[in-house]
């Protein structure tokens, strides 16, 4: 089944950037690469200091523990304590993740049979929709309301009456959208009255602006009983590299997901779990740095985009801008155009589905002066 379904998915978008990447530096172009959202700052020293560590720790040259090293699992449930007011068995209700985006597709695959269904966003990070196909599983894209929100009266009811597992992710990636606490209390009461399983996606949970503090759907009465969130250290400490998350919530999802772990691998490496434990003890003082650094990145590049008549809205979270691709021309014809003349690299809206047709996406992984060219090339090119 896993081969057919592998064979029956179209190519990933981002290698196919990829090689338009490679062929534009083969050629002699100098590029402004804001498409992969892969930050570019350092790690905190004080992750770096707790890594030099582990390596040299002996007793750590074992295999680590299935479902979470003890010291990440406390130091996961005291961030949750402390950043949102919830509180969790660390050891029933935490698991480790070599990064959210495997945890996603695992969890999918732990949960869904050929046949069911999996509600996804219709603008929407690709592991969602390509984990629930590989699992022969069938995807069923929800569409926004105008403010972003999702449009659950518009599922159909056939659909809902298969789903086992519905995912949302706020702030979005690639949207930018952000919804309140009562937002996310829709979500889980969709869930509890259809049986189905939410999984919140809260890989942007530290990086807001303006006052805005992201909530995390844990927050909810009652969530634990129906949601799981998955949560990173990628991109809040500049940890994509690092490859440590965690998955936390209702406690059958995370013993299900656990047991389908633990058939195909062997836990999360415990020099990754204890970079994760430094971040997530430290988060108050080693996010702020990293949030003010985007926030200058942002307000920088929509000042150039708007002084060049661009009506671009600054977001009050994630590391992205979200913007419309000028008329008659497509998605991969605009990537082109930024390649071919001023050298801008930017990821095409298709590369978030169908629904993500005629958008483009750009990340503020590059220094504040770097984004106002890029911004420039991008408004001159238009």
């Amino acid at each position: 089944m896993t081969a057919r379904t592998l064979d029956a998915i179209p190519p990933y978008v981002f290698y196919e950037l990829d090689a338009r990447r490679a062929a534009a530096r083969a050629s002699g172009k100098t590029l402004i690469d804001v498409g992969i959202g892969s930050p570019d700052g350092p790690i905190p020293e004080v992750v770096v200091e707790a890594m030099q560590r582990a390596a040299a720790d002996r007793a750590l040259s074992g295999y680590p523990h299935f479902r979470a090293h003890p010291q990440y699992a406390a130091a996961v449930q005291g961030y949750l304590a402390s950043r949102f007011g919830v509180h969790l068995d660390p050891v029933q209700e935490v698991l480790a993740l070599a990064g959210s985006k495997e945890g996603i597709a695992e969890l999918i695959q732990s949960q869904v049979n050929p046949g069911d269904v999996v509600l996804v966003p219709e603008v929407y990070y690709p592991v969602y929709a390509r984990a629930a196909m590989l699992a022969g599983a069938e995807p069923v894209f929800v569409p926004f309301l105008a403010d972003g929100r999702l449009d659950l009266e518009a599922i159909d009811a056939a659909h809902v009456a298969r789903a086992k597992v519905m995912i949302v992710n706020y702030p979005g990636n690639p949207t930018t959208t952000a919804v309140s606490l009562d937002e996310l209390a829709r979500y889980v009461a969709f869930a509890e009255r259809h049986g189905v399983l939410l999984l919140s996606d809260l890989a942007y949970s530290e990086l807001s602006f303006d006052g805005f503090a992201v909530p995390s759907v844990l927050q909810v009465p009652g969530a634990h009983r129906v949601a799981v969130e998955t949560h990173t250290c990628s991109k809040s400490f500049n940890m994509a590299g690092v490859r440590i998350a965690f998955m936390a919530g209702k406690r059958e999802a995370i013993t299900r997901l656990d047991a389908y772990r633990s058939n195909i691998g062997y836990g999360v490496s415990t020099l990754a779990q204890l970079a994760g434990t430094a971040a997530f003890l430290h988060h108050a003082t080693l996010v702020p740095p990293i949030v003010a650094e985007y926030r200058s990145r942002r307000d920088a590049i929509v000042a150039a985009f708007r002084r060049g008549g661009w009506p671009v809205e600054a977001p009050r979270a994630t590391m992205y801008l979200w913007l419309d691709v000028p008329a008659g021309l497509s998605d991969w014809e605009w990537v082109d155009t930024l390649l071919r003349g001023p050298g801008v690299v930017v990821t095409p809206g298709i590369a978030f589905g169908a629904a993500g047709r005629g958008k483009f996406r750009v990340s503020l992984v590059q220094a504040a002066d770097t984004l106002v060219r890029a911004a420039e090339g991008i408004v001159a090119a238009g």
